[in-house]
């Protein structure tokens, strides 16, 4: 596997490859890069080019890349998939050594299928730098990354921690890249909560009995949406029921500690899996995330510039 160990970062594929040290190394940068007015950063990496490749929809992700790219001075292209040459029939394989021989510095790619980024650096033999945006459900590294950076604002020991996680684990890498991350932190305690079919068997252990053991004396609450578009044919979920049994509402919050901070990744479903009073609440932190994808993603894309 290619990894991205504290400063020989040349990819970001998997949060599980980065260190305790390192995930607070892009912390410190992105505090700097907050700090620091963005003009003064248009000619950081004046003459570097990036290519997004995004395979599924995208707002947030997609857009904040760009925004971290346009701040550093770095000239990125998203390509249009709907109207690529992967639509003639041209394998992936042929359009990224394609693409790749126009000599971009990196490429940010999401896709629907499982490690497809690790794929493409065996493609490309390590010659170009790759972020993993999202692989089908397995990995989303900077979005977990954006995740721990939020919460340390807010809560700056993780070792002290009860993080709850409700919604759908299974098919969330969301979920997976924060639990990793999380593990890579020293966090103390953490709950998941949702129906059976969507709580991984490995993950079995974490689970809470109920929605308020989950909530009890909880410091952070991440919300996640059911993710329709993975759902296998096996799973029956009852979205008008939903919100009784899973959703965030003040009442539930309430069981959390007073000053627990509620999270969500987006897009949210108001009203299913959170209400509109917690959305838009004093504890809800859901647009500093936004906020900090943009400068959690300048600090992964300087720090891969910087070293290639």
């Amino acid at each position: 596997m290619a990894t991205t160990h504290d400063n020989d970062m040349n990819h970001l594929l998997d949060i599980k490859d980065l260190s305790r040290s390192s995930v607070e190394r892009l912390f410190e940068q992105a505090r700097y890069f907050a700090k620091i007015d963005s003009k003064q950063l248009k000619t950081r990496h004046q003459g570097r080019s990036a290519l997004a490749l995004f395979f599924e929809n995208s707002t947030r992700t997609l857009t904040s890349f760009q925004m971290a790219c346009q701040r550093l001075g770095v000239d990125i292209n998203a390509l249009n998939i709907a109207h690529s040459s992967t639509n003639k029939g041209e394998t992936l394989q042929d359009t990224v050594l394609t693409l790749n021989a126009m000599q971009p510095d990196l490429f940010i790619v999401r896709h629907q299928q499982n490690h497809l980024q690790q794929q493409m650096t065996e493609w490309l033999n390590n010659s170009t730098s790759i972020i993993n945006a999202g692989d089908g459900t397995n990995q989303h590294p900077s979005q977990g990354l954006l995740d721990l950076f939020t919460i340390n604002q807010h809560k700056k020991d993780f070792s002290q921690l009860k993080v709850t996680l409700i919604g759908d684990i299974k098919h969330s890498r969301v979920a997976n890249s924060l639990l990793d991350g999380l593990q890579i932190m020293g966090c103390s305690e953490v709950q998941l909560y949702a129906p059976d079919s969507l709580i991984p068997d490995n993950f079995k252990h974490q689970q809470a009995s109920s929605l308020k053991e989950a909530l009890t004396e909880s410091d952070v609450v991440v919300m996640l949406r059911i993710q329709k578009e993975r759902l296998g044919a096996d799973i029956n979920i009852d979205f008008e029921d939903w919100h009784q049994h899973y959703g965030l509402n003040e009442t539930t919050l309430s069981w959390a500690k007073t000053d627990a901070i509620v999270m969500h990744p987006g897009p949210m479903n108001r009203g299913v899996e959170i209400s509109d009073e917690v959305a838009d609440g004093p504890q809800s932190v859901i647009l500093e995330q936004v906020r900090n994808g943009v400068l959690i993603r300048q600090a992964i894309i300087d720090h891969i510039l910087t070293n290639s």
